[in-house]
């Protein structure tokens, strides 16, 4: 299937490694240009290298920014004035009990994780509307309607993508811009796969242990019952970033595995 998007201007915050890299790589596949970023110059040439190789004749670049640093991001946009698609998946997590968490935590997880597609999205919003087309998409996660006890603050950043992305879709009313969250569920990204070693490591019990019990006792509703591949993850984002999916604005997609058992 063709979606559309040849020689359309992408960039894709957070995707040197991950679900970002994936789709990266997913939007080369269509020969999008695509600019990837990542927090130091050093680990965003080693993607854009990667990618080349994975795509022949690819274009591809980077831009290094750190999101918990304005300044970062306020120079990541004036070396991009303009894009056509805008991916907004730079976001951390840390597993803490709540009453451990300080209030530093919670500013540097909302500054990362919320206001780096904030800021993004206020650059690029505007343009979109003026030239009658764009994408918008926010990497949430399921943690934004099942919110995990073990890092409340995490879930509560993902809960608020989801009011700025339907907020902002409010405000494309008769236009071909649309702004879309998805909704990825336990997906096996390099930062999951640490978290599962480090469990692994404090447990005694080996990786698919780990994993198994983690489906039975903390993501238990899970219908995939097993991480989800960031390409699964991937192939979703682009497609609703296509031209294809004109008609869907305003959403919450979910890609999660049937964990969330509410029907609307």
């Amino acid at each position: 299937m063709d979606l559309q998007l040849k020689d359309k201007r992408v960039f894709i915050s957070g995707s040197t490694a991950g679900i970002g890299f994936a789709i990266a790589h997913r939007f080369l596949q269509e020969g999008a240009q695509v600019m990837i970023n990542g927090r130091t110059r050093e680990s965003v040439d080693k993607a854009v290298d990667e990618l080349k190789s994975l795509v022949a004749n690819s274009t591809v670049s980077g831009i290094a920014a750190d999101f918990s640093k304005a300044d970062e991001v306020n120079q990541l946009i004036n070396e991009l004035p303009e894009v056509d698609i805008l991916i907004n998946n730079a976001g951390i997590f840390e597993p803490k009990p709540f009453a451990q968490i300080p209030d530093e935590d919670w500013f540097r997880f909302f500054e990362v994780n919320v206001m780096s597609g904030i800021r993004l999205s206020r650059q690029y919003f505007p343009k979109m509307i003026a030239k009658n087309w764009g994408r918008i998409i926010f990497i949430s996660s399921e943690s934004a309607v099942f919110i995990p006890t073990e890092m409340i603050h995490y879930g509560m950043t993902k809960t608020a993508l989801l009011a700025v992305s339907r907020g902002l879709a409010e405000l494309t009313q008769g236009t071909n811009v649309t702004v879309n969250a998805i909704l990825p569920g336990p997906t096996k990204s390099k930062g999951v796969g640490g978290f599962l070693e480090d469990l692994s490591k404090s447990s005694g019990k080996n990786i698919n242990e780990v994993e198994g019990d983690f489906f039975k006792n903390m993501r238990p509703t899970s219908l995939l019952q097993r991480f989800a591949s960031v390409e699964e993850i991937a192939d979703t984002t682009v497609y609703f970033s296509s031209p294809l999916a004109s008609a869907t604005n305003g959403a919450s997609i979910r890609v999660e595995g049937g964990l969330i058992k509410s029907i609307l």
